[in-house]
């Protein structure tokens, strides 16, 4: 039997899909979170490097890189947030107000909606990242179907999807990177023009796919490297464009 990867037969269903969709990573963290290294212009060099359109920074509760790599980067930025919450992690995409963390899943989905954002549940059966398991509910905007460091990845990924079935809800996929070699690994085919407004609202209607793949284990390592010895985002952005 010619077998291929789980990963090989979805990029050739992407070769199918229509090339003007927007090709977003919507999950990457940067040094502004306290376990990652990326510095800015690196995000915006991988994005490039792995044929994205965009990214959604999503900072573990802080927006703070999210606004300054959307002020100073041509690349498509969506600003966003990692909030952890009483239960697990939500993602807050198109968020540039900060979001107390430590609030139940519902009253944090209230505050995102408030603030103009839509709520994305975080790798939700992941129980060692976070993962809000039985905490969903069809209060939330979307799922994160696909998350590159998701572990197992495959198991993950097949409940993730289940549970966005059953709740009748969209899906998205990102890579959760930490290091930069991650981004892109996981992204999200967005059928909407390259404005944050109109992707969101593409992501509210299902118009979008998630693809992906699981990190690499060297790439896992640099993770756990990385987040031992954390370098500081001072210097990491300049005055002029990134």
């Amino acid at each position: 039997m010619n077998f291929k990867p789980y990963w090989k037969r979805q990029d050739r269903k992407q070769d199918k899909v229509n090339d003007l969709r927007l090709k977003m990573d919507l999950h990457v963290h940067t040094c502004y979170s306290d376990d990652a290294t990326t510095t800015l212009r690196e995000v915006v060099a991988y994005a490039k490097k792995r044929g994205l359109d965009g990214v959604a920074i999503t900072d573990h509760d802080t927006v703070e890189g999210a606004i300054k790599l959307a002020k100073k980067s041509n690349l498509l930025i969506v600003p966003g947030v990692e909030v952890s919450t009483r239960r697990g992690h939500v993602l807050a995409l198109n968020v540039t107000t900060p979001i107390p963390p430590k609030l139940s899943p519902i009253e944090t989905i209230q505050r995102i909606h408030e603030f103009g954002g839509i709520a994305v549940a975080a790798h939700p059966n992941v129980v060692y990242k976070g993962g809000l398991r039985k905490q969903i509910v069809s209060s939330f905007d979307a799922i994160e179907a696909i998350n590159s460091t998701a572990f197992p990845f495959f198991l993950s990924t097949h409940l993730s999807r289940k549970l966005a079935a059953r709740l009748n809800l969209p899906q998205t996929a990102g890579s959760d990177a930490h290091h930069a070699s991650g981004i892109g690994l996981a992204y999200t085919l967005i059928e909407a023009d390259p404005d944050v407004d109109e992707i969101i609202h593409a992501i509210k209607r299902g118009e979008a796919i998630p693809f992906g793949k699981p990190i690499p284990w060297k790439i896992r390592l640099q993770n756990v490297v990385s987040s031992q010895r954390r370098r500081s985002c001072e210097g990491a952005y300049s005055k002029s464009s990134i």
